[in-house]
């Protein structure tokens, strides 16, 4: 990618982002426009906005990562990630507005009648907030690295700096015009590129990717290894290689990698000629046995495939309607029809954003097979514009790329901040308003920019599904329950959420730690959702049941209020 085009169009987007949030500052003045825009939002600008933020660097780089990598088997993300927002349509997005709360805390406060659920709903938002801000500050150093070269962690600074400024120059009503405009931003920066991609496809005689071998070079590659790497070769390969291999040290000179296990050092970079099969690191990165879609029993991915599958599932279609970012922006609504038709909308929009991003991973299968051996797969979408079209051509649709990865990264970052510093706000710091809302932005983004610096392995999609596994063991039991069942009470909501969120919490932490890497252990702390979700539900429905005498007295009025539509505006 050229550096000098690609570092214009990141800029480009930042100066974006920084003039329509100083327009946000003009016009936000209340406590209320800064938590949720005084409910004013009309539906089409606040599924823009919804679909802005919800489109994170996962979406962007992510999925197309991981579809190059595993291929079909990874299009449950997509699915997951859409179909979420069903549960959402059908049974939280109107009720949660009519209850007239800020955040969660204050749903479950306002439901449950307990302080002590709002500060056990605080440490959960916060929890699950920074769990997915480690994966968009991760996108922003790849992004970072691959035009300048700088340390990954210094694009984590970058983003945590503009964003945090953002947030608390304006608020929710800034943010609802910068996630706005960056939804359309990110849609034409993989719809334009694509099309001169499959153009360019086409003149190569379109061939068509092998899931069942190694990946094979369509063209020369040049591979840089910034770390040592063992790989298996499965058959000879010759290779021009400058640096260390197997502890030779060879300089720009042939060497033949036979068949069996090879060690790489650092620093080493590998010349591969067109037709050579691509050796994967032993640790496994890039599946190269046939696609599971049809066959979730197989036992190529992860030893337990169809547990995967369903952990898969389960935490990205309940876990969208408990991501404190996404949930908040239904509180801009103007009434729970609004909040309805918002939601509809954004349906449509994911639906049309989510039929490109495979194309990328299937071209990236194609001719850059070569990020399989680097582990830098999320970078697909990145590379393929100067790769296949090449020239002033490429550089432009390289720099039209990096700028909707710039924006993805940006736009998911700020809601986040947004909603995690409004609990800081609300529940850590002294209530004092908009100051303290302003000041609580700097820990919303410096807690999760400090610990990317120490995580760095982890792909971009995979920690986003683990915030989506806790996401869907906590707040959707509080949610679904709190909406529909008056039974509920505070010990059980509780319970639920120390239990089913707890724990799946512990479970992430674990497997972002490398606590298990392989057997039983590590597919149920690295896919919680099959056990922890059944588990946040039970314990708050049998607590509950245990405590019936424990209903908040209010639980009728509280209940009539998020079921019964709101009386029409009078007429002017």
């Amino acid at each position: 990618m050229n550096r000098t085009y690609g570092i214009a169009g990141v800029t480009a987007v930042v100066l974006a982002t920084v003039l329509v949030g100083a327009l946000g500052l003009r016009i936000s003045r209340t406590t209320s426009d800064f938590y949720v825009a005084s409910r004013t939002v009309a539906p089409r600008l606040n599924a823009f906005a919804v679909s802005g933020e919800y489109l994170s660097a996962a979406s962007f780089l992510g999925v197309a990562g991981l579809v190059l990598a595993q291929g079909a088997d990874m299009l449950w993300f997509p699915i997951g990630y859409t179909a979420g927002f069903l549960v959402l349509l059908a049974f939280v997005a109107a009720p949660l507005r009519r209850s007239g709360a800020y955040t969660l805390p204050d749903f479950a406060e306002a439901r449950l009648e307990s302080r002590a659920v709002r500060r056990i709903a605080g440490v959960l938002v916060v929890g699950i907030g920074w769990l997915y801000l480690l994966p968009q500050l991760r996108g922003a150093g790849l992004t970072l690295r691959l035009l300048t070269g700088a340390p990954g962690w210094s694009g984590g600074l970058v983003v945590a700096a503009v964003v945090s400024g953002a947030v608390a120059a304006g608020g929710m009503r800034s943010i609802t015009f910068v996630q706005a405009f960056q939804y359309w931003l990110k849609l034409t920066a993989l719809l334009v590129p694509v099309a001169f991609l499959l153009l360019a496809w086409r003149a190569d005689r379109a061939p068509v990717p092998a899931w069942d071998d190694r990946p094979v070079l369509h063209r020369p590659a040049e591979v840089r290894l910034d770390r040592p790497v063992t790989v298996t070769v499965r058959e000879p390969v010759r290779v021009t290689v400058s640096g260390s291999v197997d502890g030779r040290t060879v300089h720009g000179g042939p060497l033949t990698l036979a068949e069996g296990r090879h060690r790489i050092g650092t620093h080493t970079t590998l010349r591969f000629p067109a037709g050579a099969r691509v050796p994967l690191p032993d640790r496994g990165l890039g599946r190269t046995a046939s696609s599971s879609w049809a066959r979730p029993l197989s036992s190529d991915r992860e030893q337990h495939s169809l547990y995967a599958t369903y952990g898969l599932i389960l935490a990205t279609f309940l876990g969208t309607m408990g991501l404190p970012h996404v949930v908040v922006r239904f509180y801009t609504n103007p009434d729970g029809r609004a909040a309805r038709r918002t939601t509809v909308i954004v349906l449509g929009l994911l639906g049309a954003f989510y039929l490109l991003v495979p194309l990328y991973g299937v071209l990236g299968r194609l001719y850059a097979p070569d990020l399989l051996l680097t582990g830098d797969t999320d970078a697909a979408v990145l590379v393929l514009p100067q790769r296949l079209v090449g020239g002033p051509a490429g550089d432009l649709l390289g720099a039209l790329v990096a700028g909707g990865a710039c924006a993805a990264f940006l736009s998911t970052a700020s809601g986040l901040t947004l909603s995690v510093a409004g609990v800081l706000a609300q529940d850590v710091l002294p209530t004092l308003g908009v100051r303290h809302f302003r000041l609580a932005t700097l820990p919303a983004v410096a807690v999760p920019a400090a610990a990317g610096a120490v995580v760095g392995e982890l792909p971009v999609a995979d920690a986003v599904g683990l915030a989506f596994a806790v996401s869907a063991s906590s707040f959707c039991p509080l949610l679904i329950l709190g909406i529909w069942w008056r039974g509920l009470t505070p010990p059980g909501a509780i319970a639920g959420l120390v239990l089913g969120g707890g724990s799946a919490l512990t479970a992430v932490t674990a497997t972002i730690a490398g606590g298990a890497r392989s057997g039983w252990l590590h597919t149920l702390l690295a896919w919680p959702a099959v056990w922890s979700v059944p588990v946040g539900f039970a314990a708050m429905v049998l607590t509950s049941l245990a405590t019936r005498d424990r209903v908040p007295p209010g639980t009728a009025a509280t209940m009539a209020r998020l079921h019964l539509p709101e009386p029409p505006p009078p007429r002017t």
